[in-house]
């Protein structure tokens, strides 16, 4: 009995085995703006090298073991060869994991080093700090009045190193964006750093990979990966300061915006001094989406996350301003729709 139970084990997973298999094959052709099995810059790809070389090594080693239970199981007992059992256990259990451990420890060691590379010279600096529940990306200027402030949005230029300086202000947060590099922690008082580079334009999402509270899983970002002109055309238009209002509904929301006490945390350069911490705004048109990757950047995205954001994140300091009528909110919206 106990050698059909073993024999059925075996065929069962030997079925569970060609299915893996199948799923294993089909793995390349994940992809999507949020993959690391689809890379977009150096460090992407030679961390998707390690870890395809770490499954299929995985892979070979449980498709041999599954042979010899089976082996085991269907061999005639007659005609079975007995085996020393210290042999047995210093070869399989002490030998062969410390070679195949030490082999792959200093090939993932060796690829992984060159992730930590040193900084270039044309290398651009970028400043990212992590709040509940958002991103603060800041571009220092080699003058006063030349730093560039943005949130939950990092644009770089195709084929140039970027070094990432990160921290936290308040919780343990994790960048991450998978198609470029691997993921860092950000912790309170602690400045680190990482390098990426995006190898073609594009759109790229990342996401805050440590629990960090609950609006977790509503901390995204996207990285926009530009050609080098349109990067410093991009760079150039975010120092200018906020446009003027060009209508006279968008006039009326820039009082409503003070009014309502929404300049006391962002910043509209030109026109507002917060005090405290909050996404700043004075190009926030020009962005694809708001409220950390939570909404499209569309006028009626836009009242939604004013009105009623909290219920989407109810972890976000920003309060609720669904008291405010519909015209209001329509103002406030068409005012911070013409910051391009």
């Amino acid at each position: 009995m106990c050698i059909e139970r073993a024999k059925g084990i075996c065929r069962a997973v030997s079925k569970k085995r060609t299915a893996g298999l199948a799923l294993t094959l089909t793995l390349p052709a994940c992809s999507g703006v949020q993959s690391a099995l689809d890379p977009k810059g150096p460090a992407a790809a030679a961390l998707a090298e390690l870890t395809w070389v770490m499954v299929t090594g995985a892979t070979a080693i449980f498709a041999v073991v599954i042979a010899l239970a089976c082996y085991a199981v269907y061999r005639d007992p007659g005609k079975r060869r007995p085996l020393s059992s210290v042999k047995l256990i210093v070869a399989g259990g002490v030998v062969f994991p410390v070679v195949v451990l030490s082999a792959l420890l200093v090939y993932g060691v060796a690829l992984t080093g060159s992730l930590r590379a040193a900084d270039e010279a044309d290398a651009l600096h970028v400043r990212v700090t992590g709040y509940q529940f958002w991103w603060e990306v800041s571009y220092p200027g080699a003058n006063a009045g030349e730093r560039v402030a943005t949130a939950n949005e990092i644009r770089i230029p195709v084929g140039r190193p970027v070094v990432l300086t990160l921290t936290s202000a308040d919780v343990v947060h994790s960048f991450w964006v998978p198609s470029l590099a691997g993921k860092i922690d950000l912790v309170p008082g602690r400045v680190t750093q990482l390098t990426l580079r995006a190898d073609r334009a594009g759109t790229l999402r990342g996401q805050c990979a440590e629990f960090c509270g609950a609006d977790h899983a509503r901390m995204a970002l996207h990285v926009v990966a530009l050609p080098e002109e349109s990067f410093q055309s991009w760079v150039d238009h975010q120092r200018q300061a906020a446009s003027a209002p060009q209508s006279e509904s968008a006039a009326a929301g820039r009082g409503d915006f003070i009014e309502q006490g929404c300049a006391h945390c962002h910043a509209i350069r030109g026109v507002t001094q917060p005090k405290l911490p909050a996404p700043d705004l004075t190009h926030v048109a020009s962005r694809e989406w708001i409220a950390a990757g939570t909404y499209r950047n569309t006028r009626e995205q836009m009242i939604e996350w004013i009105a009623r954001g909290d219920v989407v994140k109810p972890g976000r300091a920003m309060p609720s301003y669904r008291h405010l009528d519909p015209a209001t909110l329509g103002r406030i919206a068409d005012y911070l729709g013409g910051l391009e």
